[in-house]
């Protein structure tokens, strides 16, 4: 699966590591805002790397949780969803406003074999990016450092560093100067 083979997601190791995930997800949303220290713990388990400083605003929900790769102090705000059948690394101090969806798994055109198996893409996002609520991140894609992501855009293909991208696909609209720093 992390390879980015055929497999089978009603593979008995697989539901069981999904079923994991879930309940912890199911417990970190339900969760009180002051409960810091459960939110901690719990973002411990669930994550793969990262856990210990990322920022997260529930509901949150991912597939396997071990395969997502955090960087320093990553922000996720409230109803992200994760879908890590493959490798999702994210850079340090990246944010994700709410409703953002970083999605992996892939499926066949075949309708036979599709009903029977499915592979995944991994994810790759750098450092300080931005993404804007509701945009969509599909399977393969290598986002740049301190790119930020358009509201609603849906990401088809690599991003390079240093832009704004938006779109229905998304696409580079200009390089980020230095006036928009200040």
């Amino acid at each position: 699966m992390l390879a980015g083979e055929m497999y089978d997601s009603f593979d008995p190791a697989l539901v069981l590591a999904r079923g994991r995930v879930r309940h912890l997800c199911q417990a970190l949303n339900a969760s009180r805002e002051g409960e810091t220290g459960l939110r901690r713990q719990l973002c411990r388990e669930i994550f793969g790397k990262g856990g210990e400083s990322v920022w997260m605003q529930p509901p949150f929900h991912c597939d396997y949780g071990s395969n997502i790769e955090l960087g320093e102090r990553v922000f996720f705000n409230f109803n992200c969803v994760v879908l890590d059948v493959c490798k999702v690394v994210i850079g340090d101090y990246s944010q994700f406003g709410p409703g953002v969806q970083i999605l992996t798994p892939m499926h066949p055109l075949d309708a036979a074999l599709r009903r029977k198996q499915e592979y995944g893409q991994p994810v790759s996002i750098s450092a300080d990016v931005w993404v804007g609520a509701g945009a969509l991140i599909l399977p393969g894609v290598t986002i740049g450092a301190g790119t930020v992501i358009g509201a609603g855009s849906v990401v088809t293909r690599d991003v390079p560093a240093g832009v704004l991208a938006a779109g229905n696909p998304c696409r580079v609209i200009r390089n980020i100067a230095l006036v928009d720093r200040t």
